[in-house]
């Protein structure tokens, strides 16, 4: 086994990515297919398509399937052998659902490796040809039913983790059905994009994965089942309209290092994967992401990507409208606590650009204005006479909390708080203050789910904003972490976490009977931290986590009038 490959591929929203690692963690190879580039027939804008008057979001099915083809030829022509590979496990964009027609099953398992894959699937294999992406923002009216029915938002997010969100696949399913009802009465079998991934490398419908299906506002979790109330809202019936959407939904695959079957013979024949190479099921991209370290008790993952997403794995199951809870990916009686931002990147680079507007920028360094910008004023702007600024940076509508998009400056002083006026260098002292907002934020929220202090020990970074020191050293200073800020080496944590899970399935130990060496004993006995990750702060600063500490409940208040102006 010392010489097998494992492959961990990522389905996101702009583009489709595999690593393939050895036994020993180490990265063989990276290859990545950009559907905006590399499938421009689709005409998708960063991989989507958008229709703006019914705030939809959506992508076409058949662009994936020919994107993984692409990304196979791609890794064949860098020399990899395909023969080595031992097993695959892979992460897909999270909420997004497939509705297979019934044909799809026959299409699937009599794929003929002469030919590429889309043309044998694209229609035929499917009821409907788009999935709904994250950021659809389409399905107030059933989010609003759902959790009137249920009972509130608290109710909702003890039974599945998470208050309804407009991008969860339950609501989802409940607007198809609407709208569509004829292809939903066509749909077969209804994937989510990680097991509809998964059903195209097995040649059959593969089953949902235990960790992504706590992502649609079906799943009971404490009880490990769906819960047959929603159904029954979501499939708009009685006992037999719940039934029915039970079946289309298949069963749940508990333990996620499961062999769930060999690669179908497409890939042996097309590619040269050998037989023997086993598909784990895939799971969504954030649980990926919490799978690239070894995280312990009080560690918590920030994703400076698109979005930015913090997550911590967790014992306790405690549930808030204000975040998400998920069952952990890997290990039973653990669960991924999830804070989702939509406003990341997107928010930071407005003011980046802003500033660079306004000052003379550098040729070499885009971000240079900026980082000067935010480490040039202290904790929160405070002045000498104990004015605090606190901002609110919204380019999108945002989902925690639940706000319309703009751009909220308040001021705080001994009198209260009040909107900002003349006292604020726009757009300077914006720098600091989306960092400290944004961090703020995460601190407020995830401060349950760690310890009585709110402190957590390590803080690790991914994602683009993660080479950014201003952007480190801010996180350090508000979220303070006793043992300092990390970043992951490798970019692609999501598709790493995935191919350490594909090893760990085929290589973990047997205990006794059904209980298996647990995925972190195992990465624990394999990981280099030396090599994996790098200091980039020192995290906690005597004085300045306190500050901020007593700040949280001005900057509550803040959220508050944002969200009510």
């Amino acid at each position: 086994m010392s010489d097998g490959l494992f492959l961990g591929f990522d389905l996101s929203t702009q583009q489709i990515k595999v690593i393939a690692i050895n036994s020993k963690l180490e990265p063989v190879l990276q290859v990545n297919v950009e559907f905006d580039v590399d499938t421009p027939e689709y005409k998708t804008r960063k991989g989507v398509y958008t229709n703006p008057n019914l705030n939809e979001v959506f992508a076409p099915v058949a662009m994936w399937i020919k994107a993984l083809d692409i990304l196979l030829g791609k890794m064949q022509s860098a020399g990899l052998d395909f023969a080595k590979v031992r097993g695959i496990s892979g992460a897909g964009q999270q909420h997004g659902s497939v509705f297979w027609s019934a044909e799809a099953e026959r299409l699937l398992a009599s794929l003929n490796p002469d030919l590429p894959l889309e043309p044998q699937l694209s229609p035929n294999a499917f009821a409907h040809d788009m999935s709904p992406n994250w950021q659809d923002h389409s399905t107030a009216e059933e989010c609003d039913y759902i959790e009137q029915n249920v009972g509130g938002a608290e109710i909702l997010a003890q039974i599945t983790g998470s208050k309804t969100h407009h991008r969860f696949t339950g609501p989802q399913i409940m607007r198809f059905r609407r709208r569509h009802p004829n292809r939903y009465e066509n749909t077969a079998r209804i994937s989510l994009v990680s097991s509809f991934f998964a059903s195209l490398l097995l040649g059959r419908i593969a089953p949902l994965d235990v960790s992504d299906v706590c992502g649609m506002n079906l799943w009971d979790i404490p009880n490990e089942k769906f819960n047959e109330e929603i159904i029954q809202l979501v499939a708009g019936g009685g006992e037999n309209e719940k039934n029915e959407l039970l079946r289309k939904l298949g069963k749940v695959e508990p333990d996620g290092g499961k062999n769930l079957g060999p690669i179908n013979d497409y890939y042996v024949n097309r590619y040269g994967f050998p037989k023997s190479c086993t598909i784990t099921p895939i799971t969504g991209d954030n649980p990926a992401t919490i799978l690239a370290l070894p995280l312990r008790p009080l560690d918590v993952i920030v994703s400076l990507g698109t979005s930015t997403t913090l997550l911590v794995s967790t014992p306790v199951y405690k549930t808030s409208p204000a975040y998400h809870m998920f069952s952990h990916p890997t290990s039973k009686g653990l669960y991924m606590g999830m804070l989702c931002y939509c406003n990341g990147s997107l928010a930071r680079e407005k003011v980046r650009d802003e500033i660079n507007t306004a000052v003379k920028p550098s040729e070499t360094d885009v971000w240079a204005a900026f980082n000067e910008a935010a480490l040039s004023v202290p904790p929160l702007g405070t002045t000498a006479d104990g004015i605090k600024k606190l901002g609110i940076y919204f380019p999108l509508p945002e989902i925690v909390p639940d706000c319309k998009a703009g751009t909220w400056r308040f001021i705080s002083d001994a009198s209260g708080l009040r909107e900002a006026t003349n006292d604020w260098d726009i757009p300077i002292a914006d720098a600091r203050a989306i960092l400290e907002s944004q961090n703020l934020s995460m601190r407020l929220r995830a401060g349950p789910l760690l310890s009585s202090t709110g402190q957590p020990r390590r803080v690790y970074v991914v994602g683009g904003g993660s080479r950014n020191p201003a952007i480190c050293q801010v996180t350090g200073e508000v979220l303070g972490p006793s043992e300092g800020v990390y970043r992951l080496e490798l970019s692609n944590a999501c598709a790493l976490g995935s191919a350490y899970k594909a090893l760990w399935s085929v290589q973990r130990k047997v205990i006794r009977d059904d209980l298996y060496e647990s995925f972190e004993d195992f990465l624990s006995q394999r990981w280099d931290e030396k090599t994996m990750i790098s200091e980039v702060d020192n995290g906690y600063r005597k004085g300045i986590w306190e500050k901020y500490g007593e700040a949280l409940a001005v900057f509550a208040e803040t959220e508050k009038l944002a969200a009510y102006s």
